[in-house]
């Protein structure tokens, strides 16, 4: 099966929570008027896209359907489409790694699927032939180390690693030395997930910036945050913290599969204009793949 089969399949209970609700409102309906835009708005905030995207969809819908001068219900569906797609489009949705070593920072809190999204993402750069080296950063819990072992036996790729409560800026330091002179291509970081001590995980993060800054500089950099789609509305909030903290520059968006809230990927691109990277729908190993934002819109209504 391929991944936009695994999509498709992975994004079942958005497409009833969604699409199926729209079909039966075009259906009941037949001509256009403002009471079925009504009803599309009210389908869209109750599936977790919010009330401030929502109304935007819908403004971009009425535009569509006057300039293509739309009157059959059954025709606004492609129209829908094309707006969302529009809005979920982004130019720099590839991850920048162009330099060697490049460094990818994975931030979010505990639960979101953040070492697993880490052991995902270094699967598929070995697959695209790079050398990947993680940096066990999240030394607060011994699991997370543990775990992150686990995966890169996996995937077969060397971690660097030190003992519980270690300084994590100290492990991004030696992974950095070890990218270097391993000739990685990819330095991956995990780091802590603490989020109710923000100021604490702000300062973390400021010194494994520096180190990077210092002992890297000019390279290659993502800061990709992971958040789990059932979360819904919970999500945005933790983006919003996280770019607060940080400069993140892509979504991690996990557990798609899971959840009928799938709509949540529209209100983050549109509230945060923050582009969604990379999706997961599933638990394999090549479950987490780059996002496309028409593939998407295609899967969800299909």
């Amino acid at each position: 099966m391929g991944f936009f089969d695994r999509l498709k399949e992975g994004l079942t209970k958005t497409r009833k929570s969604i699409t199926e609700k729209i079909d039966q409102v075009l259906v009941a309906f037949g001509k256009v008027d403002d009471e079925l835009f009504d009803e599309l708005e009210e389908i869209l905030v109750t599936s977790d896209i919010g009330v401030d995207t929502s109304l935007k969809v819908i403004e971009d819908l009425k535009k569509k359907v006057r300039e293509n001068r739309v009157t059959d219900a059954m025709k606004v569906k492609d129209l829908l489409k094309e707006s969302l797609a529009e809005l979920l489009a982004e130019e720099n949705s590839e991850l920048n790694l162009e330099s060697k070593p490049s460094v990818i920072l994975v931030v979010g809190v505990n639960g979101v699927g953040k070492t697993t999204s880490i052991g995902k993402i270094a699967n598929l750069l070995k697959q695209q032939g790079k050398k990947v080296i993680l940096a066990a950063g999240d030394t607060f819990r011994a699991a997370a180390i543990d775990q992150l072992d686990i995966w890169a036996n996996r995937v077969g790729v060397d971690i660097i690693r030190q003992a519980e409560n270690s300084d994590p800026a100290a492990v991004i330091f030696d992974a950095i030395q070890a990218a270097k002179s391993r000739k990685a291509d990819v330095l991956i970081c995990d780091t802590a997930g603490r989020l109710h001590t923000k100021k604490n995980l702000m300062d973390e993060l400021k010194k494994i910036y520096k180190v990077i800054d210092r002992e890297l500089p000019g390279i290659s950099r993502e800061t990709l945050l992971v958040l789990d789609a059932t979360t819904g509305q919970n999500a945005v909030s933790q983006a919003k913290t996280f770019n607060e903290i940080s400069d993140i520059t892509g979504i991690v968006l996990t557990k798609l599969d899971g959840t009928a809230k799938g709509g949540i990927i529209i209100a983050i691109k549109s509230e945060l204009d923050i582009p969604v990277k990379l999706i997961g729908v599933g638990e394999k190993m090549d479950d987490l793949q780059k996002f496309d934002a028409r593939e998407f819109v295609e899967a969800l209504f299909s």
